[in-house]
C-alpha cells in the first residue's frame, strides 16, 4: 500500500468517525450526561459548603470531543481580610 493510499484510508476513517459526532442523537446524549455531570458536582460543592458553582459548559463536537466546565464563585468577596461576612451569596 503506498503512502497515498494509507492517506486516503486515514482520510476516509477521520470522515467517518466526524459523520458519527455530528449526528443529533448523539450531541443530544452529550448534553445530557454533560448537563448531569453539572448537577452532580454542583450538589458535592454546595455539601462541601463551597462558594464555587459550575455555570457554564462548552460542549466541543469534534476529534475528539470534549466539554469544559467554567465555574464562577457564587459569594461576594469579603469586604475585608478575615471577614467572612457573604450577605451577599445565592442559596
Amino acid at each position: 500500500m503506498s503512502i497515498f493510499e494509507k492517506a486516503k484510508e486515514i482520510s476516509d476513517r477521520i470522515v467517518e468517525k466526524s459523520d458519527q459526532f455530528s449526528s443529533d442523537e448523539l450531541i443530544a446524549e452529550a448534553i445530557i450526561k454533560a448537563v448531569k455531570k453539572q448537577e452532580s458536582i454542583n450538589l458535592i460543592l454546595k455539601e462541601k459548603g463551597s462558594n464555587y458553582r459550575i455555570n457554564e459548559i462548552d460542549l466541543q463536537i469534534g476529534i475528539p470531543p470534549t466539554v469544559s466546565f467554567g465555574i464562577h464563585r457564587i459569594c461576594g468577596e469579603p469586604k475585608e481580610a478575615g471577614d467572612e461576612d457573604d450577605s451577599e451569596c445565592e442559596s
